[in-house]
């Protein structure tokens, strides 16, 4: 009896769909099962709570064993520099880029997920707290966690702030890979008494947040415009 070969029916293009599909799949059962993680930290010196990374990546590590996806992270160091404190002390403040694959164990496909997170400490340990940053939040955007924050709710910011309408901008290059970007032109300290204004977006600074952000970037920034600062490094 003659045999033909029976053909597969799951390859080529169908073969990726079919596996796209697949992993898709068990990455929404992990966005369901990590969809809210709540805020056990607190920031004392700002005065905020937050979602530990210890909360995080239990949860989320949770989940993903559950559905049979190992986790491969790379990290990169992307800078490690000395800042002075408000005190004069000195610290190392390092940023890192970690690269998370994510490989399902059933169709072997894998997910690159992307993050980037900064430490700062005055031993040895800023690298480390960079790491476990970028590791946190690679998984908080990838799966969008929420941890029941929401900046335009934020009422008592915005009944203690104000803008200074008169603040112009001036475009400038940081470095020469980097993109012009609109900031005020540098603003004189304040004087004891006078209000200070973030260089950026002209929203007005409490002498905490102008300290740290003096302290860390060596320019006046609000905490928002520390972030788009720390992320465009």
């Amino acid at each position: 009896m003659d045999e033909s070969p029976v053909p597969c029916m799951v390859q080529g293009d169908f073969w990726e769909e079919y596996v796209m599909k697949k992993i898709a799949a068990k990455m929404i059962a992990v966005m369901r099962e990590c969809s809210h993680i709540a805020k056990n930290g607190t920031n004392s010196f700002h005065g905020y709570t937050y979602a530990t990374s210890a909360d995080v990546l239990s949860k989320v590590n949770a989940a993903l064993v559950e559905q049979g996806l190992a986790s491969l992270v790379i990290p990169e160091l992307i800078r490690l520099e000395e800042v002075k404190t408000a005190k004069g002390n000195i610290e190392h403040l390092a940023t890192v880029k970690v690269n998370i694959t994510l490989i399902d164990r059933d169709s072997d496909e894998s997910v690159l997920i992307t993050g980037l997170g900064s430490g700062q400490d005055s031993g040895d340990k800023a690298v480390m707290k960079a790491q476990t940053a970028a590791v946190k939040y690679a998984y908080m955007l990838s799966l969008s966690i929420s941890t029941g924050d929401d900046p335009e709710a934020d009422t008592r910011t915005d009944e203690s702030t104000s803008v200074d309408p008169s603040r112009k901008t001036t475009p400038i290059k940081t470095t020469a890979k980097s993109r012009a970007v609109a900031i005020p032109r540098k603003q004189e300290r304040s004087a004891a008494g006078a209000a200070s204004y973030c260089e950026e977006c002209g929203i007005k600074l409490t002498d905490k947040v102008r300290a740290f952000s003096e302290s860390r970037y060596h320019r006046m920034l609000c905490m928002d415009c520390q972030k788009r600062a720390l992320a465009r490094a």
